[in-house]
């Protein structure tokens, strides 16, 4: 037999032998589904599926176009169908539904008090671990721990996040957004947000995760090393901005000398960042040796308290240290920077709300001047800028947190219904529907309104009303915003994303405002239009979910 025959059947053979596990397995699960007595659907591709995830919006954008009509592979199969669903899907088939895939199957839950009970019960729905695994890339972290080396890191991760590292986060905020404001204000536009955003959040973690502080440079003052090993900074950065190759491929692949440059030189980022890790590790085991206090960053933060641990109960490993750092610095930067950039976007489609924000700050921060700003006494005040951070989060929650039954069936109660999961159940908390659902967000839930989180100070006096900077937190039901996750596995940083951007909008607000660069024959008002229409049609998840492409609306700065 010739060769190409042989090839062909082999292949033949490969695809076959596929397609009859996908449908075993589709079956075995769908006959699972079936037992909870919920609305189904099916979708042929684990969303979980590595090939599929690299391809899925092409393939499905090619899939469209032929006369299926809408089914629910070219609705639910890619990643991010849950942003533009919002709570479509639920509306359609209640507050629980299940998804059926050839890995697992996906439980959607829509309901406050259900989501409340299912991040409470950490032990009956723990976290699918196995799915943060990949973020062991220099050591085992709080995001794929379990049982008790996991209390252990969640234990000392809360010593490490304390007010002494937000006095640092909020100082360096300041400071650098006023240094990238400066850099914003010389330019007649500006395409560079987003990367710039990036810096200030990468050199905010620098120093309040490393101790190592650095000044704020421009996408356009930049200049590139060809060896990221050169610098601290410039081996995280690099380390930071090629997480998708890292996580994906892993470090010990990237170690191959055949490697193409570019990659060569990711492994070489790593390397020098596990290096400076280390070098730190034992400086600040012997300053802890010889009694000393030193910084607050979340580094020696985590060394100190690792080591005050052990000798009581056992502190972190040396690699557990290593990869709580990269934990921390992924979570932190990625997140809050995306975060930070769909703000800005809503912001500059929405003068109304910078009017706002601005009549805040001026009353709060006054006429001091930035190194006079303080966090204990002005943080808390400027609920406004806050406000901001929680309403672009109900609409783009850039990390959902997802949960499973594991081995065992677990129940819940959802509405009057009580249901049971089968083993094996990921249970999708639907973040674009809770988040957004009218039923407990009113009438204009799909609005991007930070006012919704503010309300009138409560004060005996029904005479007296409240000004800007004395106004209190509106929060929603409990279990109707879930942003920052909740129960015992909630995010640790949260915190410490909230003091980084407030600092920052204060910044840029206090006597400055923001507009789309109108295009050749349009209003500012069309054009503060497209700008929230590109934040909607151009969003979705490359690792995390982040806007795409807002390069193409330019941002214009004015003073005030």
């Amino acid at each position: 037999m010739a060769w190409p025959a042989v090839l062909l059947s082999a292949v033949a053979l490969l695809v076959g032998a596929t397609l009859v596990n996908t449908s075993v397995r589709l079956l075995r699960n769908y006959w699972a589904a079936r037992s909870i007595g919920v609305p189904i659907r099916i979708i042929p591709i684990s969303p979980l599926n590595p090939f599929w995830v690299l391809i899925d919006r092409k393939a499905l954008s090619v899939i469209r176009r032929l006369p299926f009509g809408e089914n629910s592979f070219t609705r639910y199969n890619w990643r991010g169908w849950e942003v533009e669903d919002r709570y479509r899907s639920h509306s359609e088939m209640g507050d629980i539904w299940v998804l059926v895939t050839p890995f697992k199957n996906w439980v959607y839950v829509n309901d406050p008090q259900a989501l409340t009970s299912l991040f409470r019960r950490g032990t009956d729905f723990p976290r699918p671990v196995f799915i943060n695994e990949i973020l062991d890339v220099f050591g085992p972290n709080i995001s794929s721990a379990e049982g008790e080396r996991w209390k252990t890191q969640r234990k000392i991760a809360t010593h490490c996040f304390n007010e002494q590292n937000n006095s640092i986060v909020w100082l360096e905020a300041v400071s650098l957004a006023n240094d990238m404001l400066r850099y914003w204000t010389t330019k007649s536009s500006v395409t560079s947000s987003a990367d710039d955003l990036r810096t200030l959040s990468l050199h905010v973690l620098s120093r309040a995760g490393f101790g190592k502080s650095f000044k704020f440079v421009g996408h356009d003052e930049r200049q590139y090393s060809t060896n990221p090993s050169n610098s601290y900074k410039e081996s995280l950065q690099t380390v930071l901005e090629n997480l998708v190759l890292i996580l994906g491929l892993g470090t010990k692949f990237l170690a191959y000398p055949w490697l193409p440059r570019k990659l060569r030189t990711v492994h070489e980022a790593c390397i020098s960042f596990q290096r400076y890790m280390t070098n730190l590790y034992e400086e600040e085991k012997q300053a802890f040796a010889r009694g000393e206090v030193r910084d607050h960053n979340l580094m020696t933060s985590l060394i100190r308290a690792s080591q005050e641990e052990a000798m009581t109960s056992g502190g972190l490993t040396e690699g557990e240290i290593y990869g709580n750092m990269f934990a921390f610095n992924f979570a932190g930067h990625d997140t809050t920077a995306h975060t930070f950039t769909f703000a800005l976007y809503f912001l500059a489609a929405h003068s109304e709300v910078q009017d706002w924000l601005s009549e805040e700050i001026n009353i709060v921060l006054g006429d001091r001047p930035p190194c006079e700003w303080d966090y204990r006494t002005d943080f808390p005040r400027l609920k406004r800028c806050l406000s901001v951070m929680y309403e672009t989060i109900r609409l783009y929650t850039v990390v959902p947190s997802i949960k499973w039954t594991s081995s065992r069936s677990q129940s819940l109660t959802v509405g009057e219904k009580t249901v049971v999961l089968p083993p094996d159940s990921m249970i999708a908390p639907s973040y674009g529907s809770v988040q957004t659902d009218p039923r407990f967000w009113g009438p204009d839930s799909l609005a991007w309104k930070p006012s919704r989180w503010i309300k009138p100070a409560a004060v005996s006096d029904v005479d007296v009303v409240s000004k800007p900077g004395e106004e209190d937190f509106n929060m929603p039901v409990r279990g109707a915003f879930i942003g920052w996750s909740d129960g015992v596995r909630d995010c640790p940083g949260r915190k410490f994303s909230q003091v980084e951007f407030v600092a920052t909008m204060a910044s840029l607000f206090l006597n400055w405002r923001v507009d789309p660069m109108v295009a050749k024959g349009e209003t500012l008002e069309k054009a503060r239009q497209r700008v929230e229409d590109l934040i909607k049609a151009d969003s979705g998840s490359v690792l995390l979910l982040q806007m795409l492409h807002p390069e193409r609306a330019p941002l214009v700065w004015k003073k005030r």
